[in-house]
């Protein structure tokens, strides 16, 4: 597996170990989102301790409306965490 592929299954893995309700594997609560965002984005994502931050963020990823991330939904914060972290890279 390459380097890339790890970090891809990196992220997956993730993922399933902060949606574990039982009745919704593949998707995230909100709360289980808060989880996944304070734990593991803690240096990344700002005012992540701030319950406004987190239902905006949820709000804004939970595309269908469905009151839950799922896996497609999550990749677009991952996408969004990517980009301001490239963009951070060139400011150095």
């Amino acid at each position: 597996m390459t380097k890339l592929e790890e970090h891809l299954e990196g992220i997956i893995n993730i993922f399933h170990q902060y949606s574990v309700r039982v009745g919704h594997y593949d998707t995230l609560s909100k709360g289980e989102l808060k989880q996944l965002i304070t734990r593991q984005l803690v240096n990344t994502l700002k005012n992540t301790k701030d319950q406004a931050t987190i239902d905006k963020i949820f709000q804004e990823l939970d595309a269908n409306k469905d009151g839950q991330v799922n896996f497609e939904e999550f990749i677009t914060l991952v996408a969004r965490v990517l980009l301001t972290a490239h963009e951070e890279i060139h400011k150095e």
